[in-house]
């Protein structure tokens, strides 16, 4: 997916990245590591034993897709996902683990661009949907993700709706 209304325009691209590419090896960190360093991410840079075997790691998963995003050429976001199932649909289903845009390249579209092209993927894999976590407090990216359609879930309304937990390990 690319867009270039016009010259005066910056040209946004979209591509599912290729683990095996060296450049999109090193932008999928660029920006992973923009990501970490921001509060929603957990304020730290990513630790040296993730920046030497994240993207390996990922290609050796068949059900990980990680997308990229350029304006004019420059890295400006990533969308990392796994494919799973859905055993009430009988169906797979993409979750959506990451999704960065660049400081310097909020406000132009990125998240929805990067979502619409998930989207496509899920589409054609037959998914029955796609699912993702947010912070509390970050209220950008749930406006984002309610522009593009997503929203809380819950199966009954006197239970309440779906957290999302974790134990470390």
């Amino acid at each position: 997916m690319s867009t270039t209304p016009d010259d005066s325009l910056p040209t946004l691209q979209v591509t599912v990245a290729n683990y095996q590419n060296p450049q999109h090896a090193q932008h999928i960190l660029a920006l992973l590591d923009i990501y970490a360093r921001d509060p929603m991410g957990g304020a730290e840079p990513l630790a040296d034993f993730v920046k030497h075997n994240v993207v390996e790691a990922l290609a050796t998963l068949p059900y990980a897709i990680s997308i990229l995003c350029y304006v004019d050429d420059c890295p400006a976001g990533l969308l990392n996902s796994f494919e799973s199932f859905s055993t009430f649909k009988c169906k797979p289903l993409i979750n959506i683990h990451d999704i960065i845009v660049a400081p310097e390249f909020r406000g132009m579209g990125i998240s929805q661009m990067l979502l619409s092209k998930i989207e496509d993927i899920a589409q054609a894999k037959g998914c029955c949907k796609l699912t993702l976590e947010v912070l509390q407090g970050n209220e950008p990216a749930q406006h984002a993700y309610r522009k593009f359609g997503f929203s809380g879930y819950q199966l009954d309304p006197q239970m309440g709706h779906a957290l999302f937990w974790q134990k470390n390990l």
